[in-house]
């Protein structure tokens, strides 16, 4: 596996302040996504699930699902799989929901199904707090150089 500079060089409770602090003033922000556990190979986040992030039957939207999907993958490319003087771009996400959640924390864990040099597909399962399957998703993520 490949490891970006930030990922080799920070303990994980630095890393994971690092990118929860990064994230102000951002969708991640107004959606409360919080990051909370780093692994070798997976990275955490969770999302408050409240009125704020309902659809109008009062369960939790599609969408802010698909949202935290994204961030949580996205953000685990960019830690494990970003070398210096690159961007990283998500072009693909995909999810299929198979429980309403009304109240409580979804939590979302990627984990890499491929790391390519320039392509990456990060698979995600959302659950509740009792640990029941809420969504699966994908998401394929792609690195470009930055042109100076």
């Amino acid at each position: 596996m490949r490891f970006c500079i930030l990922a080799i060089t920070m303990d994980k409770s630095t890393l994971l302040k690092k990118i929860n602090d990064r994230n102000q003033g951002t969708l991640m922000q107004t959606l409360g996504i919080e990051f909370i556990e780093i692994g070798e190979n997976y990275l955490v986040a969770r999302m408050p699930v409240s009125p704020a992030v309902h659809q109008p039957d009062g369960v939790l939207h599609g969408g802010a699902t698909a949202a935290l999907a994204e961030t949580v993958g996205s953000s685990a490319a960019a830690i494990f799989c970003l070398p210096k003087d690159h961007m990283l771009r998500g072009i693909d996400v995909s999810a299929k929901h198979v429980r309403g959640v009304r109240s409580g924390f979804v939590h979302a864990k990627a984990i890499a199904t491929h790391q390519g040099k320039t392509m990456q597909v990060w698979s995600i399962e959302i659950t509740d707090d009792q640990n029941r399957l809420v969504s699966t998703c994908s998401l394929t993520t792609l690195i470009l150089p930055i042109k100076k």
